[in-house]
């Protein structure tokens, strides 16, 4: 079986049609949304479409407690529950859900499938001139950095977790955007196989983008100092005997 996952937070006017156009796919899965505590009305919005259907659960958190610490606990809740595969996506229609089925075709023999912006032209149409040269600036840097050639910084995913011990995501620390290149990086050091399709991110269909200035000064801090520790401890970012895949 297969799981879903959406974080959210202030998604009113897409959480409702995000949801019908992925229950159209005819895809057999279970979808969980986790809100944290949405002061727009998110959350009920979701309770509404969970109460409906049996195969969607809402987690509400107490408050804005992170992207990736939403990730991990996304991520927790599969192995905790027995899912074989995992997929995350966004609730803004930045990852269209017509988009699922070439995902989960390319994750057929793959530990881990990317949904790219980086491998085809054109990929980023409606976005703004900032928010582009963040996410290019990002990407150059978990390339220069960790030397990561993988759209390390996207949320569209499928894992495999019949294939990728629980353990493998312990590893990771971060509890904001840092989370999605340092699970890459943390991945890729323990030699789980990624693929990548490409894929076209639009604009927002409504609201705002979370990432700002802020958020992309913080994510560049602690890619450096995910570098640092690299170079002086590699070690740290391996699975321990015992583990699985990445025993060393």
């Amino acid at each position: 079986m297969m799981l879903i996952f959406i974080p959210t937070y202030n998604e009113k006017e897409n959480a409702r049609d995000l949801y019908k156009e992925i229950k159209a796919l005819g895809i057999k899965a279970d979808i969980l949304f986790m809100d944290d505590n949405s002061p727009d009305g998110t959350g009920g919005i979701l309770d509404t479409i969970a109460h409906n259907d049996s195969s969607v659960k809402v987690i509400h958190r107490p408050g804005k407690l992170g992207i990736g610490s939403a990730h991990s606990q996304g991520i927790r809740y599969a192995y905790d529950h027995g899912y074989k595969k995992l997929l995350t996506m966004d609730c803004d229609f930045t990852h269209m859900p017509a988009d699922i089925p070439r995902m989960l075709e390319a994750s057929q023999g793959w530990d881990v499938v990317i949904g790219s912006r980086y491998l085809r032209d054109n990929s980023l149409p409606g976005w703004n001139p900032l928010r582009r040269f963040l996410t290019y600036f990002a990407h150059f840097l978990t390339r220069v950095c960790l030397g990561n050639h993988f759209d390390a910084s996207g949320a569209f995913r499928v894992y495999d977790l019949q294939k990728i011990p629980m353990g493998v995501f312990q590893l990771v620390e971060s509890k904001s955007y840092s989370f999605f290149f340092e699970s890459i990086f943390i991945l890729t050091k323990n030699h789980f196989t990624i693929n990548e399709i490409p894929i076209v991110l639009p604009s927002r269909t409504y609201g705002h983008s979370k990432m700002n200035c802020f958020e992309a000064f913080k994510s560049a801090r602690y890619l450096l100092r995910l570098t640092l520790e690299n170079s002086l401890n590699p070690g740290k970012f391996r699975m321990g005997c015992g583990q699985g895949r990445g025993r060393q």
